[in-house]
Parts: C-alpha cells; structure tokens; sequence
C-alpha cells in the first residue's frame, strides 16, 4: 500500500497472519524491521540475476553474529556454489527444482568437531560428549539460518529453506566430505524473487503464546477456525494419502499435517548422528 505509515504495515501484516488485530505504537523504533519480519514468505522462483559473492559472504557474516550458546560458536555455513556438487544434490532433492534453479544454494551445519578439537590440543577433558552437545550444535545452526534468512531478506533476497536435507543426510554428507562431528542440518536457497509471494497463515497466538502456564485446553477448537481460515487464504493444492484416509470436504492444516507424519520420516536419522560421531545418551 502506497504511503501507509509502518505502523499500519505492521499490524495489517500481523492480523493476516495471526487473524486477529495487533495495536502497534508508531514510536516504537525499528517499525521497518518488524514490518520485514511480519511480512515474511518463502521463495522458491527466482530471477536469474547473480548474487554477488560479496553479498553472500557479508550475509553469512551478518547470520553468524547470530546468538551462539555460551560462545561455543557450533553452527557454520557452507556455501555450494560448484555446479557438479549441486548437480550431486539436486537429484536428491528431485521435488525441489527450486534447489538448483536458485542462484544461492547454503548448507547450514551443526558443527561438534571444532570443541572437541580445542579439547584434545589444550589437553583438556571433555566430559560432556552426550545429547546436549549435539543439542546445542543443532539449535546454534537453526538461529543462524534464521538469521540469515533475516539479513537476506533486508537487502531484498527471497529464501526458501530445505528441510528435507535431512532426509538424505548421509549423502548429502558424503557429496560434501563433512567430516565426523558435523552434521547438515539444512539447506537454504536464496536469490532475487522472481514475483511477490504470499503470507501464509499461522496458529493463532492463543493457541503458541502461553502466559505463565501452559494451556492447550482450547486449542482443538482454535486450531479448526484456524484450518477454515487458512482454507480460504491458501488452499491446499491437493490432499496427502487420500487412498488411505479418504478426501475431506474441508481440507485443513491439521488434517495435512496429521496425514503428513502418519507415515515414519527420518528414522535412521539418529543413527546417523551416532555415525558422525555424537552422543545422544
């Protein structure tokens, strides 16, 4: 909307979001980032445009200032600009054409060897080689993918990340040569969109905002509001393992994601890790 104050922004953002209006002070500082974040969508089409490799670095320079658990600085970037290392990836990810066609394609990595390393040059004891490490490694990679995400789309970036890396997270890890310890987490695709993308919807804050005490009690009926009005927002384009459950008159998001985890995902996933060498006792 041409000239609407980013006050008005924000909260038009957030009720088509959220579904429910938000009171935004105009002097609160920092309007035009909230604005960006509420704002917020994934890009999978994008211009052919380079992004400069200046750009790239300062951008995992800006998603690596992210908050680290106590220092430990256990997430890093690793950016697969060499085609024959995409074309390797590409065919695992055959759904995701975006995966390739995208002029930016980052993998973000849980990295537990480096701390491991600092231990044995200092000739230190490492006693705290279980879950937690790898634990810590994992949510430092998705605040720095966030973040990055974040920085990319301040300077007009769209960026769709690729979870799905992790269902192929052995062969990803041999296409990369990752070493032990490290661990792909997920992928990122980022580029100059190609056309404006739409907000998707989210539960209502009643439903993922707790004030002091966890309430869920009147969750399923916000959450069947939520799935009629996502249905007219954004449809969903077809319905998951209809032979098995049948088609719905009313095709929400709780029926897609109950149909969607009604099937086994990533259970070699743990032995994996295992592989790579952390401990998950």
């Amino acid at each position: 909307m041409p000239d609407e104050p980013l006050h008005d922004t924000v909260a038009r953002l957030l009720q088509r979001r959220f579904q429910e209006p938000f009171h935004i002070d105009p002097r609160w500082q920092g309007l035009d980032e909230l604005a960006r974040i509420a704002g917020h969508c994934s890009h999978r089409r994008f211009r052919a445009d380079e992004v400069a490799p200046d750009l790239v670095r300062a951008l995992c320079a800006a998603a690596l200032s992210a908050p680290s658990k106590s220092d430990l600085q256990q997430a890093d970037l690793m950016i697969v600009s060499d085609g024959a290392l995409r074309d390797a990836i590409t065919p695992l990810l055959a759904d995701m054409p975006w995966t390739r066609e995208a002029p930016v394609f980052i993998v973000a990595l849980a990295n537990g060897r480096r701390l491991t390393q600092l231990a044995a040059r200092k000739g230190i004891p490492f006693p705290n080689d279980h879950l937690d490490q790898f634990f810590n490694a994992a949510v430092d990679a998705g605040i720095m993918l966030a973040t990055f995400i974040r920085a990319a789309e301040a300077v007009g970036l769209g960026c769709c990340p690729i979870s799905v890396i992790r269902d192929h997270a052995a062969a990803v890890s041999r296409i990369l040569a990752l070493p032990e310890r490290v661990v792909p987490v997920a992928g990122l695709c980022a580029g100059w969109p190609h056309f404006p993308n739409r907000i998707t919807p989210r539960l209502p804050l009643s439903v993922t905002v707790h004030d002091n005490t966890f309430d869920d009690s009147a969750s399923a009926d916000a959450i069947e509001t939520y799935d009629r009005y996502r249905e007219t927002i954004l449809p969903y384009a077809k319905q998951r393992r209809v032979a098995e459950f049948g088609a719905c008159a009313h095709y929400g998001w709780s029926d897609d994601k109950a149909r969607q985890y009604a099937v086994p995902q990533r259970a070699d996933f743990g032995a994996f890790v295992r592989e790579k060498g952390f401990k998950l006792d």
